[in-house]
């Protein structure tokens, strides 16, 4: 099975890495009946009635975080939008593929402009003639790192410079620091461990400790 189809997460999981509702990413995974109204998915071609999140579907939903929270989009413009953009490309999952990032954008900025997705939530404008990635976009492609064309990792820390990352081969997909899980970090550091011990015995450099605790401790917090 190749990595983006690999499931990764149950909802509950996933939703608490992407700090999002339940409820929130089941609706965007599965779609549901609001106010007497069918609605159908938003990040899957069809609902599927898995509760499992693949790697690809996590991402994606990674991207509509970062839409719903900063900006409110509208799900049905959205939804609309990722449609054309899976028949443009061919994918099921438009948005974990680099193509669309790169030398797809034009063809981004059509399924814009078919789907009537407004300019306040677009991803691609056109500057001095040439396809440009808004900061929506690129706010989410600053959180993933693409290998052969598809995602790879992706950083779940607010913080542009964090060490914090999440990759599909390493530690089941849970939050690390070069390979060290945050987790580990942030409960040896509760149970009074020194964040120099601690980078010592991980070989990592106490900075790195030190993110890893901040984020461990600002999930908890939120």
């Amino acid at each position: 099975m190749d990595t983006l189809n690999r499931p990764m997460y149950t909802e509950q999981s996933a939703a608490d890495l992407l700090r999002v509702p339940v409820a929130t990413l089941h609706y965007w995974l599965e779609g549901g009946t609001r106010r007497g109204r069918t609605y159908a998915p938003v990040v899957r071609e069809q609902p599927t009635g898995s509760r499992a999140v693949t790697w690809a579907e996590f991402v994606e939903a990674g991207l509509l975080r970062e839409y719903r929270r900063d900006l409110g989009i509208p799900m049905a413009e959205l939804r609309d939008f990722i449609t054309l953009l899976r028949d443009e490309f061919g994918v099921p999952y438009p948005l974990a593929h680099e193509r669309p990032w790169t030398y797809g954008r034009e063809l981004v900025r059509r399924a814009q402009d078919e789907s009537g997705l407004k300019p306040d939530f677009q991803l691609v404008a056109i500057v001095r003639d040439q396809p440009m990635l808004l900061p929506p976009a690129e706010r989410f492609l600053g959180r993933v790192r693409f290998a052969d064309e598809v995602a790879a990792t992706w950083r779940p820390d607010d913080y542009a410079d964090s060490p914090v990352v999440v990759d599909p081969t390493v530690r089941f997909g849970l939050p690390t620091v070069s390979g060290i899980r945050t987790e580990t970090l942030w409960e040896q550091a509760e149970a009074g461990e020194d964040v120099d011990d601690l980078a010592k015995l991980y070989q990592l450099r106490p900075e790195q400790v030190r993110r890893a605790i901040a984020y461990e401790l600002a999930t908890r917090a939120s």
